[in-house]
C-alpha cells in the first residue's frame, strides 16, 4: 500500500481501531481476573497483541489479546506453579509457535478436528460461567469447576441481604446488570450502532450507577504507572523449566493457543474478500507475542474471533487498525487509569459470564450431527473432561477419540467369500483396508473354507494390507497345504498396497 492510499484509508482504519479498542477494554481485564491475575496484565498483553503483533501478523485483519479459551488453563498453571512461574512457561511456549512458524508447520494446527475445538471451548465457557459467578458477588472463585458448582448456593445464600450486612447482592445485581444489557443490546441494537460494543455499554452504565449510588463493591486494581505491573522474567525461575510437568505446560499452552489462533485466522479470512492469511507468518508473529508476554510476566494471547469479527465489521482492510487498538490501549492506561480503578469487578465478571455462555455454541453441536454421532460424542466427552478433570485431560482424550474414530474408519473391510465355478475353487474378495483390526474377522471366513480348497485372493480393491493380515493369508495356506487346500494370493502391483514386502513362501503358490 502507497502513501496516497494508506491516507486514504487512516480514518476508516481509526475508526475500526476505536471500536476494537472499545471491545478489548472490558475483555483484556475481565480475563486476566478470570485467570486469576492482576487486571493490567491482561492490559500489557492487550497492547503487545496489538502493536506488536498486529504489526507483524500474517492474518492482517485478526486482532490478538488475552483469549478467554486460556483462561482456565492459565488459572491452573498459576495456582499449582505461582504467578512467577507463568513467564517461563509463556516464554517457552512462544519460543515453540516461532519455531513451529518457521518451519512452517502452521497448516498441521489446523488438523485439529472442529469437535475438539468446540467441545474445548465449551468446556472453557462452562468453567468461566462456574468461576465467575461467585466474582459477579464478589466471592473468590474456588479451585475447580466442581468445587464453584457445589459452593454456588453457599455464595448466593452469603450475598443475600437478609443473611449478611455485606456488599454481595449489590456485587450481584451490577454483575446481572452488566449481562442484561449486553443481551439486550445484542437483540435491540440498531443497524447504525452495531459498531458499539454491548460490553462497553453495559460496564460503563453499572460503573456510573456504582459511583452514584457509592456502593461498596469490590473494584479494578490497576496501577497508576504501567511499569509498576511488569514483572521481569527472572533467570532462576528459567532454570526451573528443567521441571516435566512445567515443560508439558509449555507444549500445552503453545499447542492450544496456535490451534485457537489459526481458527480464528481461518474463520476471519471467511469474513472478507481481501489478503488471505499466512498462517506459518500468523504463528511467527503470536511465538514473539507470546515471548514478550513471558519476558514482562503478562498473560498469554492468541488471535481472538470476538475483537477481530468487530474488526472486519466495522470495515477495517488493512493491519493498522489492530496496530491503533493496541496504542489506544496504551493511551488510555497511561492517561486514564483513574478510570478503569472505578469499575466494579462484579460488573467485568458480568461480561465474563455472558462471554463463557456464547462459547458453549449449541449450533455448532447441532451442526457435527451432519457428520454422524462420533463427532458429537466427542465434543461432549471433551467439553464434560475438561469441566470434571482440567483442560489438557480433556484435550486428550479428545484426540484419542478422534484418533480411535479414524482407527475404525480405515479399517473398514469387506469380506466376502465366493465359490468359482470351477469346481474345489473360491474366492476371497476383499476391499478395503485389511489391518490388524480386521484379523479376528477375517479369520472367522477362513476357518469356513472347506478343506482342500484352492482359494484365490485378488488384492485389486484393497487400498492397504498390513504385514499382520498378510501373515494369517500365508498362515492359513501353510497350515492347510496338508489337506490339500491352496493359496493363490494375487501378486500383481502388490508392494503399492503392503505394509513392507511380501516372503516368498510355499503357500502363496502351492
Amino acid at each position: 500500500m502507497n502513501i496516497t492510499q494508506l491516507k486514504a484509508a487512516l480514518p476508516r482504519e481509526l475508526l475500526a481501531s476505536v471500536v476494537v479498542f472499545l471491545v478489548a477494554l472490558p475483555l483484556c481485564m475481565g480475563i486476566a481476573i478470570a485467570s486469576g491475575m492482576p487486571p493490567a496484565k491482561g492490559l500489557i498483553t492487550g497492547i503487545i497483541g496489538g502493536v506488536v503483533v498486529g504489526f507483524l501478523a500474517g492474518s492482517p485483519l485478526q486482532v490478538s489479546g488475552p483469549a478467554a479459551g486460556l483462561a482456565v488453563l492459565v488459572f491452573e498453571l498459576v495456582r499449582h506453579h505461582g504467578m512467577a512461574m507463568l513467564g517461563p512457561i509463556l516464554l517457552l511456549a512462544g519460543l515453540l509457535q516461532l519455531l513451529a512458524g518457521r518451519l512452517r508447520l502452521g497448516c498441521w494446527f489446523r488438523v485439529t478436528a472442529p469437535a475438539v475445538v468446540y467441545g474445548m471451548l465449551a468446556g472453557i465457557g462452562v468453567l468461566i460461567v462456574l468461576s465467575q459467578v461467585h466474582v459477579l458477588f464478589d466471592t473468590a472463585p474456588q479451585p475447580s469447576g466442581m468445587q464453584n458448582l457445589l459452593a454456588f448456593p453457599a455464595t448466593v445464600a452469603a450475598a443475600l441481604p437478609l443473611e449478611s450486612a455485606g456488599s454481595g447482592w449489590q456485587a450481584g445485581a451490577l454483575g446481572l446488570g452488566t449481562i442484561a444489557i449486553m443481551w439486550g443490546w445484542e437483540c435491540l441494537r440498531p443497524q447504525r450502532l452495531r459498531f458499539i460494543p454491548g460490553a462497553l455499554l453495559g460496564v460503563a452504565a453499572m460503573t456510573a450507577i456504582s459511583l452514584w449510588l457509592a456502593l461498596p463493591v469490590n473494584r479494578v486494581q490497576v496501577p497508576a504507572d504501567l511499569s509498576e505491573a511488569i514483572d521481569w522474567i527472572r533467570p532462576d525461575d528459567l532454570m526451573q523449566l528443567a521441571d516435566p510437568a512445567l515443560l508439558v505446560a509449555a507444549f500445552a499452552l503453545a499447542f492450544i493457543a496456535s490451534a485457537e489462533t489459526l481458527l480464528s485466522a481461518a474463520a476471519v479470512d471467511r469474513m472478507h474478500s481481501g489478503q488471505r492469511s499466512d498462517f506459518d507468518r500468523e504463528l511467527s508473529a503470536q511465538g514473539i507475542g507470546n515471548m514478550l508476554c513471558g519476558v514482562l510476566g503478562a498473560l498469554p494471547m492468541t488471535g481472538v474471533i470476538v475483537r477481530s469479527s468487530a474488526n472486519v465489521q466495522a470495515g477495517a482492510q488493512t493491519r493498522a487498525s489492530a496496530i491503533f487498538h493496541g496504542l489506544w490501549l496504551l493511551a488510555f492506561v497511561v492517561a486514564l487509569s483513574s478510570v478503569l480503578q472505578q469499575i466494579p469487578v462484579a460488573s467485568l465478571a458480568g461480561v465474563l459470564v455472558f462471554t463463557g455462555v456464547k462459547l458453549v455454541d449449541f449450533k455448532a453441536f447441532r451442526g457435527l450431527g451432519r457428520y454422524g454421532r462420533m463427532p458429537m460424542f466427542t465434543y461432549a466427552a471433551t467439553a464434560l473432561a475438561i469441566i470434571f478433570t482440567d483442560l489438557l485431560t480433556g484435550v486428550l482424550l479428545g484426540f484419542a477419540l478422534t484418533v480411535l474414530k479414524l482407527a475404525f474408519k480405515a479399517a473398514r473391510l469387506r469380506i466376502n467369500l465366493v465359490s468359482l465355478e470351477k469346481a474345489g475353487h473360491m474366492e476371497l474378495r476383499l476391499s478395503g483396508a485389511a489391518t490388524f483390526l480386521k484379523v479376528p474377522a477375517l479369520t472367522q471366513v477362513l476357518d469356513t473354507v472347506p478343506a482342500g480348497t484352492t482359494l484365490h485372493v485378488p488384492l485389486g480393491n484393497l487400498s492397504y494390507i498390513d504385514h499382520s493380515c498378510l501373515e494369517l493369508l500365508e498362515d492359513w495356506g501353510r497350515s492347510n497345504s496338508v489337506n490339500g487346500a491352496r493359496l493363490l494370493i494375487e501378486q500383481r502391483r502388490l508392494k503399492r498396497r503392503i505394509e513392507g514386502r511380501m516372503r516368498t513362501t510355499a503357500g502363496v503358490g502351492a
